[in-house]
């Protein structure tokens, strides 16, 4: 059997797990437009959602990659479902509490099995290949994770949004109940799956036969993850591009809200997207590594997040809006790309590794509450955009210079 062909069984359980993650994660863009409607939230309250679902990814990163190092890949994957499973069983207390803290405590557990199921998927999708093609690997677990993405926001903006009233909180609230219970029962029955498949072997971090023997070396003499400025470098460009990714994706409905569109009409605007983002990924998987390498995908990906950015802040009405859902094109494949940069010659520091770059996904806790925050100031959910822009330009630093430094 060939090596491609040993790590395709593997892959296509990684891609099962990658469709959990964006369905679980990318319904956050229809609860924003829900909660702030059922509780008479403004823009900075509402992005709590996001706030409580990120930030568990900065606080239990380096803890998640301990419980790895205990559990392996396969064993952390599945407590990783089994913690997803709890958060989401705390929705149906919190509905009947209608309690909006309660909600974002279900969020944050939710995003603690998530941290691990990151922190263990990312890394077994980059090693069990080749290094040249991770981009593309991970761009299939990509697709994955948007289609899950899309179903969600269908499915939820359906059973959510359709009449929402504030008059009525707690009627409005009992209809997250039911989804929440089989969304329950999913993960869980998914964790006990995943615990006894044969399908998933363990990988060491070490097992890198594409990492030149001089850069294995560097990585055995060096004693600290620190030491390696494009990791620290790609733990920030990281932090900026998830924080532009859920700007992007975690917003839309509500700004369509915002420019008079009817929210039965909005509610479609996040899967806008997430299709931009599949068109992305599949381009992505035509591209890399043959036609483009992933750097150079990385760069041109950041400097059309700034044309559209500009556009989108200068537009009016459904052309704005079409703006920000290419922006999910633009994002699509710097994740994949950032990935395989930011660990190359890392060997032995890889888990750890991980973990700090996992830690980089608190942008999506962070800037969009600093997104919501500018736009309640200045009175424009559109000209909030703006703190879009030193994002990509950095994530064009990286892409030209930040990954090449190997010494400080």
């Amino acid at each position: 059997m060939s090596k491609k062909n040993s790590y395709l069984g593997p892959l296509f359980i990684i891609g099962i797990l990658f469709f959990v993650m964006g369905f679980v994660t990318w319904v956050n863009g229809t609860l924003i437009t829900f909660f702030k409607k059922a509780f008479s939230l403004d823009n900075t309250s509402s992005y709590l959602v996001t706030f409580a679902f990120f930030i568990s990814y900065t606080v239990m990163a380096i803890p998640c990659s301990i419980v790895l190092k205990k559990t392996g890949f396969k064993n952390g994957m599945s407590l990783a479902l089994l913690v997803m499973g709890i958060g989401t069983l705390i929705f149906i207390p919190a509905a009947e509490m209608a309690s909006y803290p309660l909600f974002l405590v279900g969020l944050f557990t939710i995003g603690i099995g998530l941290t691990v199921l990151q922190t263990a998927s990312n890394p077994y999708a980059t090693i069990l290949g080749p290094r040249e093609s991770a981009a593309q690997r991970i761009s299939i677990m990509g697709i994955a994770n948007k289609t899950a993405g899309i179903f969600s926001q269908i499915i939820f903006g359906k059973l959510l949004l359709a009449g929402a009233s504030s008059a009525d909180p707690k009627s409005e609230l009992d209809k997250v109940a039911m989804p929440y219970l089989v969304l329950t029962v999913v993960l869980v029955a998914l964790a006990i799956i995943i615990r006894m498949s044969k399908g998933l072997v363990e990988v060491s971090e070490e097992e890198d036969d594409d990492t030149p023997i001089a850069a294995q070396q560097v990585a055995v003499q060096k004693t600290s993850v620190l030491q390696f400025p494009n990791l620290v470098l790609g733990v920030l460009a990281l932090f900026c591009y998830v924080g532009a990714e859920v700007i992007a994706g975690d917003t839309i409905i509500s700004y369509g809200v915002s420019l008079g569109f009817p929210e039965e009409e909005a509610r479609l605007f996040g899967t806008y997207t997430l299709y931009g983002m599949m068109f992305g990924y599949v381009l992505g998987i035509v591209l890399i590594p043959k036609y483009v390498s992933q750097q150079a995908y990385l760069k041109f990906s950041a400097i059309l997040g700034l044309i559209v950015t500009v556009i989108a802040i200068n537009s009016t009405g459904f052309t704005s809006v079409i703006c920000i859902a290419i922006l999910g094109f633009a994002n699509a494949v710097i994740w994949p790309a950032l990935w395989p940069l930011a660990l190359s010659g890392l060997g032995k520091f890889t888990k750890i590794a991980s973990a700090l770059l996992v830690m980089g996904i608190s942008g999506g806790a962070v800037l969009p509450l600093v997104y919501g925050s500018i736009a309640d100031s200045i009175g424009s959910t559109q000209k909030a955009y703006w703190i879009l822009v030193p994002l990509y330009i950095y994530m064009l630093y990286f892409g030209l210079v930040g990954h090449k430094k190997k010494s400080w």
